[in-house]
């Protein structure tokens, strides 16, 4: 008995046929952890029945009010964010409470969340560079004409 009519093939999507969408979050009052795993679900394109574990099939996420996020527990007085300048004794530490002080800064606390959520491949990085973060309520990219991405929504 052949199955002529039915189709079970799996489809898999690429990069070319992702169907990419521009989304908003606003991060004011939300707790940085809980806020980055849902970013890079949705960088990583994990909340659309496409996905595709080898291509970069996500959103392009755009997140505002990074300067107003909140740390669980005394986060903000431990936790350490370190990088090095590259140089012998380039070592740098820099508290969450130091980066939350400067609006210039305020938005690596966020980054460095996400970041460290996403796969430490050439996707990962990939993936990455969709995710924009701003300081205040301003951002460049009206033009894409973002949609407002409701956190609650996404499990």
């Amino acid at each position: 008995m052949a199955l002529d009519t039915l189709s079970y093939k799996t489809k898999s999507v690429n990069a070319e046929t992702a169907d990419k969408k521009w989304v908003i979050v606003d991060a004011e009052g939300e707790v940085v952890g809980r806020l980055a795993s849902k970013i890079a679900m949705v960088l990583r394109g994990k909340h659309k029945p496409t996905f595709t574990p080898h291509a970069d099939t996500g959103d392009n996420v755009i997140v505002i009010n990074a300067d107003k996020i909140q740390m669980s527990g005394n986060k903000v007085d431990t936790k350490e964010y370190i990088r090095h300048t590259g140089y012998p004794g380039g070592q740098r530490v820099a508290l969450a409470k130091d980066l939350m002080k400067d609006d210039n800064k305020s938005t690596r606390v966020v980054e460095a969340a996400v970041k460290g959520m996403l796969p430490k491949t050439k996707l990962g990085r990939a993936v990455y560079g969709n995710l924009h973060v701003y300081a205040g309520t301003e951002h460049p990219h009206a033009g894409q004409k973002p949609v407002k991405l409701d956190l609650n929504a996404i499990k």
